[in-house]
């Protein structure tokens, strides 16, 4: 079975701020330093999405508990779209994730735009009430079963990307359809491998 990018979207907060989620802190910083937080569910799991994909509960809470660790070591870095391969290319970084928690079947998220070329457009788009979607990018095998395309076991979640599709209607409000690119030789690369096990390290 051959390993595949696997990329979801769903929609942030109405005009991708959700105060009630800030802590007094970054409401300080809102004020203060011009910073733009976006908050909104980022996953769900054990319901088909947009692509007719289900990824499992235990499938989730192991990656999200994973990426927690990066997270608590400020790199849980995304990317404006998504990108060709499976690394986060610094260079690229618009944001920056800040908080994750679980509500019922949703995993929701906290994200920080930065004072990068990509955030600062990011910034641009969110305070010009521009309608942003998150994306989760992770890499693992698909399998199909009873009409539904099941994410195995196999799944390593990435990142979260922020990204936009206006070319549909309603793009925002459930996943949208994006094909997958399939990894060659379906192995993982090396930048893959070193990425994982930084991620393994922080455990």
């Amino acid at each position: 079975m051959s390993k595949v990018v696997l990329r979801e979207y769903y929609e942030l907060c109405e005009g991708g701020v959700c105060q009630d989620f800030l802590t007094e802190a970054e409401k300080r910083m809102v004020n203060e330093q011009g910073a733009v937080f976006m908050t909104g569910i980022i996953q769900r799991c054990d319901a088909p999405n947009g692509n007719n994909r289900v990824y499992s509960r235990p499938i989730l809470e192991r990656e999200m508990s994973t990426y927690q660790k990066v997270i608590e070591s400020n790199r849980a870095l995304g990317e404006l779209d998504h990108p060709e391969d499976s690394v986060i290319n610094l260079r690229n970084a618009s944001h920056i994730v800040r908080e994750t928690w679980w509500d019922g079947d949703a995993v929701m998220g906290k994200i920080q735009c930065l004072d990068t070329p990509s955030g600062n457009i990011l910034k641009s788009l969110a305070q010009s009430g521009v309608s942003l979607g998150i994306s989760s990018r992770g890499m693992g095998s698909v399998h199909e079963s009873n009409g539904r395309t099941i994410v195995e076991d196999d799944f390593q979640l990435i990142c979260f990307d922020i990204v936009s599709e206006p070319s549909t209607t309603n793009a925002y409000l459930s996943l949208s359809e994006r094909k997958q690119r399939e990894i060659r030789n379906n192995v993982w690369t090396k930048a893959d491998r070193i990425n994982r096990a930084l991620y393994n390290v922080l455990k």
